[in-house]
C-alpha cells in the first residue's frame, strides 16, 4: 500500500510540474497592418489603357520604428501557493522522519519562490516593435504602412502598391 502511494504521489508531482511549465510559453504576438487610405482628385490612371485602378507606383520616404508595450499584471499569488504545494509534495518523497520534514518544508519554500517568479515572468510587460513604411506615390501623395518588418525595403527604394499591399517594384 505505501508503494502505491508513493508512486501516485510521483506521478501527480510529474503531472503537476508538466502543466506548471506549460504556463511558462510567452503569449502570442499579433500584428495589425493598417494603410491610411488615399482618395485622388482624378483617377490615378487614364481610362482606357486598361491599368488596375488600385495599383499605385512610389518610392520610400521614410522607415520609422514604432513601439508597443503591453501592461504588466504583476504577481497574484497564485504561482506561489501552486508552487508550494508541488514543492512540498516532491519534498515530502525524500528522507525519513526529521529528514523528511526537512525536505518537505525546503520543497514547499523553494517551489512557492519558483512559482512565484514564474507568474511574475508570465505578466511582466512586454515592449514590441513594427514598422511605420512612408511611400511617395508618383502623384505625389504620401500613404503609411504598419507592418512587423520592413523585409528587403530601404529608403529610395521603388515600390508598388497593389490592393493596400506594398513590394518592391
Amino acid at each position: 500500500m505505501q508503494r502505491l502511494t508513493r508512486i501516485l504521489s510521483i506521478t501527480a508531482a510529474a503531472v503537476a510540474v508538466s502543466l506548471l511549465t506549460a504556463c511558462v510559453a510567452p503569449a502570442p504576438v499579433y500584428y495589425q497592418q493598417s494603410s491610411y487610405p488615399y482618395q485622388p482628385a482624378q483617377p490615378a490612371y487614364p481610362a482606357g489603357y486598361g491599368a488596375n485602378p488600385y495599383v499605385e507606383l512610389g518610392h520610400v520616404a521614410n522607415i520609422e520604428v514604432i513601439q508597443s508595450q503591453t501592461p504588466g499584471y504583476g504577481t497574484s499569488g497564485g504561482g506561489a501557493v501552486a508552487g508550494g504545494v508541488l514543492g512540498g509534495v516532491v519534498g515530502n518523497q525524500f528522507g525519513r522522519g526529521n529528514g523528511r520534514a526537512a525536505a518537505t518544508a525546503l520543497g514547499v519554500i523553494g517551489g512557492a519562490l519558483l512559482g512565484n517568479t514564474i507568474e511574475a515572468q508570465n505578466n511582466a510587460p512586454r515592449v514590441y516593435q513594427s514598422y511605420r513604411v512612408s511611400v511617395q506615390t508618383d502623384h505625389g501623395a504620401y500613404r503609411a504602412f504598419d507592418v512587423p518588418s520592413p523585409g528587403d525595403l530601404r529608403i529610395g527604394d521603388r515600390v508598388r502598391i497593389d490592393n493596400g499591399q506594398i513590394s518592391r517594384y
